[in-house]
């Protein structure tokens, strides 16, 4: 009997709706460590959150804390795997049935968690220089079947927050419609809000013209998969080992990236690409990014516009193209953008599934943990190349993500304060007025919640 601090539960015993049907014997055996030793808890915590999808929070201890009992294990079968649940979120089963869609991301939690480790304890992926994460990144791309050679260029990657206005949600579904209408698959982090509206706004686009196996990609780590469980139009669930390889996969992948309204997050990837764009070995390589959002958003992308500027110099709005209150006009952008990194591809004879050719600096690829002493010392003066610059700011973001919506940042606040952030005075004090903006527009946390900063800018 469940307790009234609970939610209900069931128990079962799954197979495989699509994937892993077929293994073989070390496969089976790696599953099986899968379920216990140091992979268990974090197969237990990414199958939580599949199988919450559209949960109301983006506090990943208070998923855990609903479902304390919940537990996982790999069962190793005749014919296959299976998955023993116990005490499930029920609203993950129909009829006592597992939902079908849950049940695919469920395995695809197995196969990116399991690959990854084995790849990693046998050495196969080469983390000490650039050109290794880059393949490692590529190989857990290529495993989760999401490349596909012999397709023109289509895959638009979507950013913005999970916590954004409804008017602003309505848009990225427009956005998303017109998108699905030029037969564009969409990518984006796979959670709630701006991550899920150009998913179902393509996904009625694509029935009307009657187009099928559309992807519809999310790309996740786990840190983050709790916060932002997948929303239930994702059909290619990818979990990256870490944010940075989450980042790189989005700007290997994608033909073109549009970006919505967000918090801190959307931020840190922006500054991300933009780092990368900035790069003096990208001059040439061309990559549609567009800013978009409804009429009633053109003072947040006129205060993104401005930060970028101040912080990165006015030569960084060459990268970006600013669209406000016109899903047709972003679409058509998209197209014409495609169509260039098309006939650059061609002439260059790089691969339409995956852009080689982007230059990606190891600053950009190492894992940054979001330590009070690694913020305090990030380098957040002008004094140095843009794309460097642009490299510690999204760091700054990311530890800022981390206090909010990570369980490891968060507990690393409630014991030590605040992370304090330094640097140049006009920096920050743009800075400061952009995440307080953050806060009154309630883009930090879920609506309903009361937000408390884990950050202190001194200087501004």
């Amino acid at each position: 009997m469940d307790t009234p601090n609970k939610s209900p539960t069931f128990s079962a015993q799954i197979a495989p709706a699509a994937g892993l049907d077929v293994l073989s014997r070390h496969e089976v055996a790696r599953l099986r460590d899968a379920g216990g030793g140091g992979l268990h808890e974090l197969l237990r915590r990414c199958a939580l959150a599949v199988l919450t999808q559209g949960s109301a929070t983006d506090d990943a201890r208070q998923l855990l804390e609903r479902y304390p009992d919940f537990d996982i294990q790999i069962l190793q079968q005749d014919r296959g795997v299976k998955l023993e649940l116990n005490n499930a979120p029920a609203d993950a089963f129909v009829d006592r049935r597992i939902i079908r869609g849950v049940n695919e991301l469920l395995f695809a939690v197995v196969r990116d968690i399991v690959y990854v480790a084995t790849q990693i304890e046998a050495g196969r992926f080469d983390l000490s220089d650039s050109t290794g994460i880059t393949h490692a990144v590529f190989e857990i791309l290529r495993n989760a079947r999401v490349l596909r050679a012999n397709v023109d260029p289509n895959l638009v990657v979507c950013w913005g927050g999970h916590s954004i206005q409804r008017d602003e949600y309505e848009y990225t579904k427009k956005v998303g419609y017109e998108l699905g209408l030029r037969a564009f698959d969409i990518c984006t982090g796979c959670g709630p809000g701006a991550m899920k509206g150009p998913m179902k706004g393509a996904t009625i686009a694509h029935a009307k013209q009657r187009r099928t196996k559309n992807r519809y990609i999310g790309i996740t780590e786990p840190g983050i998969i709790a916060a932002e469980s997948p929303n239930p139009i994702v059909n290619n669930l990818v979990i990256m080992p870490d944010i940075e390889k989450r980042l790189e996969a989005f700007v290997r992948i994608a033909h073109a990236t549009v970006v919505f309204p967000g918090g801190v997050g959307t931020a840190e990837e922006i500054l991300y690409l933009l780092g990368i764009l900035l790069h003096p070995a990208n001059d040439g390589v061309p990559f549609p990014l567009i800013f978009t959002g409804p009429v009633e958003s053109k003072a947040y992308f006129e205060q993104i516009d401005t930060f970028l500027r101040l912080a990165l110099g006015d030569k960084v709005a060459q990268r970006y193209r600013i669209v406000v209150g016109d899903p047709r006009e972003v679409a058509h952008q998209v197209r014409k953008g495609i169509e260039r990194v098309r006939g650059y591809r061609l002439d260059n004879k790089d691969a339409f599934f995956f852009n080689w050719a982007l230059h990606v600096e190891r600053e950009f690829q190492v894992p940054f943990v979001p330590t009070h002493q690694a913020m305090s010392a990030l380098n957040l003066h002008r004094a140095q190349e843009p794309h460097r610059f642009a490299a510690d700011l999204r760091r700054a973001f990311s530890g800022i993500v981390a206090g909010n919506v990570k369980e490891d940042g968060m507990r690393a606040i409630e014991k030590h304060g605040p992370f304090e952030i330094d640097g140049d005075r006009d920096v920050m004090q743009a800075l400061d007025a952009l995440l307080a903006s953050f806060v009154v527009q309630q883009r930090m946390k879920l609506p309903g919640s009361t937000y408390v900063p884990c950050y202190r800018i001194r200087g501004a």
